[in-house]
């Protein structure tokens, strides 16, 4: 798939959730509605619906827009990188994080993105170094960089923050990551692994996706060659011409006597 098209699958998906938390957001504060008590409750009945909620409920401004920031980049490399796999990750992340936090959360009312945040950066660094992919593993480095501080926040270090929350968004995304390694993105094929290690030529399916390719482009010159005629084959070709002469009588004006001459005629030999 060519990058535009891929970028786009990964900006649409990321700025509908995006766009959904900051309506409710504000919609929240316009109308004064309150929404934002209906959380996640863990193990309260009247909690169960925050399952569904929690992830799309913020307390303040600074709150909803931190978490704005990690998803933005998080969902996108996710459903760039990963498009095959992107929807039922993100799915599974969604329910399995609200269903750890209730089922083993501490009391209170837990709201936030952040649990989807901690689950998308643990599945793609988990991935890469799971998958030994080199693309991928590029992935965990820059996750690591961006957000390796997080990993403090899954500890009750900080008041009124859900530890508990954060701490099921990872373990949701570790799960998944080992599930789903051996599907979705591939390790990419080099000339050298296909003709070097195996004694075969660059595939043709593979010099149909990458026609541009130096490999494929030697690959395309190097069939040419054999397909053309070389000098000795050229010269085998007209090996098998032989010529033979025949005598023939000639009457001479002057002496009125016949003369002996020769013609040269050209015969193919047959094949030896």
């Amino acid at each position: 798939m060519k990058s535009h098209p891929r970028l786009f699958y990964a900006l649409f998906f990321t700025t509908i959730f995006l766009l959904i938390i900051w309506g409710v957001y504000f919609i929240d504060i316009i109308y004064e509605l309150g929404l934002r008590s209906h959380g996640n409750r863990p193990r309260e009945l009247r909690g169960l619906k925050g399952i569904v909620t929690f992830p799309f409920l913020h307390g303040s401004l600074s709150h909803i827009w931190n978490n704005t920031a990690s998803f933005f980049v998080l969902n996108g490399l996710l459903f760039y990188f990963y498009r095959s796999l992107a929807i039922r990750v993100w799915l599974i992340s969604f329910f399995a994080t609200g269903v750890l936090l209730w089922m083993f959360g501490g009391g209170g009312n837990h709201i936030g993105a952040s649990g989807m945040v901690y689950a998308l950066a643990s599945f793609l660094f988990l991935s890469g170094i799971i998958r030994k992919n080199l693309l991928l593993l590029r992935i965990t480095l820059l996750v690591a960089f961006l957000y390796g501080g997080m990993v403090w926040l899954m500890l009750p270090i900080k008041e009124h923050v859900s530890w508990e929350g954060h701490l099921a968004g990872a373990l949701s995304g570790a799960v998944l990551a080992f599930y789903y390694r051996n599907m979705g993105p591939k390790d990419p094929i080099y000339k050298y692994e296909l003709s070097e290690a195996t004694g075969e030529d660059l595939p043709e399916w593979w010099m149909r996706g990458n026609p541009n390719h130096p490999d494929t482009i030697a690959q395309r010159a190097e069939n040419e060659e054999e397909k053309s005629p070389s000098i000795d084959e050229q010269s085998d070709s007209t090996s098998n011409v032989a010529f033979t002469y025949q005598w023939t009588a000639k009457v001479n004006e002057k002496t009125n006597t016949p003369t002996r001459t020769k013609s040269k005629s050209k015969t193919q030999n047959p094949e030896k």
